[in-house]
């Protein structure tokens, strides 16, 4: 019967079941600010403060994969498709926050790079739907094997782009508005 012993080892090792890897925790991304799913507060939207929320990140992968992370924010339920209200890109490896109320200028503390939103301005502009319809915002965040140089501005289109073939992880929170 070695022969089927051989047979079953070989099948398992074909489906990956033997010496299997123990997996590895996915990446979360949280804020004090917004529970899943629920609605943003007026603090971080265009009708209050419109000050960015305080982030937090963990289990990303090793520091030896990850080299820095970018952050989208966009609003796929906009009127005239997907609107984009904060493109971060270069934060250090070594960060796992982000403040509230991240300035809106071209360097972020601690390390990173806010790029322009749709609304052509740079950093975070929070939620200004039209009234009427309740918006989703997903908060995107990518673990990356490099840094990025999109060129200037740097657009949500252009970070996209250059992130191509170097995303390791993502994580992802998601939060409602409505006016």
């Amino acid at each position: 019967m070695p022969s089927t012993r051989i047979s079953i080892l070989l099948i398992f090792a074909w489906l990956g079941l033997a010496h299997a890897q123990p997996a590895q925790a996915q990446m979360r991304l949280t804020s004090p600010a917004i529970a899943p799913g629920a609605a943003i507060a007026d603090d971080y939207a265009c009708t209050g403060a419109d000050r960015s929320p305080a982030l937090a990140w963990s289990d990303a992968p090793q520091s030896t994969k990850t080299k820095s992370f970018a952050l989208i924010v966009d609003d796929p339920d906009a009127p005239h498709g997907t609107f984009f209200h904060w493109v971060a890109y270069n934060i250090a490896a070594g960060e796992t926050s982000l403040p509230a109320g991240v300035p809106q200028t071209a360097e972020i503390a601690g390390g990173g790079t806010n790029g322009i939103n749709s609304f052509e301005h740079i950093g975070y502009n929070g939620p200004c739907p039209p009234p009427g319809k309740m918006h989703h915002y997903r908060f995107h965040l990518f673990a990356l094997d490099s840094t990025l140089t999109p060129g200037d501005p740097a657009d949500a289109a252009a970070v996209q782009s250059a992130m191509r073939g170097h995303v390791v992880a993502t994580a992802e929170l998601v939060g409602t508005f409505e006016r």
